[in-house]
């Protein structure tokens, strides 16, 4: 499998873990997490994922600036909204955005 690194950004710890946990049960996947919405903007700069998972607890205003400044920095990182429903869906939507790694 292609290696993927993640950044995952929520407010609830339980899911932040669930997830890295899922996204890391892939082989060459790996994830970090973060529910600090000051950190967020200041890693995707200096560390631009691959993918940005944002999960539940956000204000719509915070995702809609995470997302502006992703777009902004015209970073390769892909966007993944995902506020649950499943390990089945968060991967279909991991590989909606990353079409050529599904098998």
């Amino acid at each position: 499998m292609h290696a993927l690194q993640f950044l995952i950004v929520g407010k609830n710890e339980e899911i932040l873990g669930t997830l890295k946990r899922l996204i890391e049960n892939t082989n060459g996947w790996s994830a970090t997490i973060s529910s600090e919405e000051n950190e967020v903007l200041s890693y995707l700069e200096n560390n631009p994922p691959d993918a940005l998972l944002v999960s539940s607890g956000l204000s719509e205003a915070f995702e809609k600036e995470i997302i502006q400044f992703v777009l902004h920095l015209n970073i390769k990182t892909k966007v993944i909204m995902h506020y649950g429903g499943g390990s089945g869906l968060l991967k279909n939507e991991i590989f909606s955005a990353f079409p050529h790694l599904a098998t």
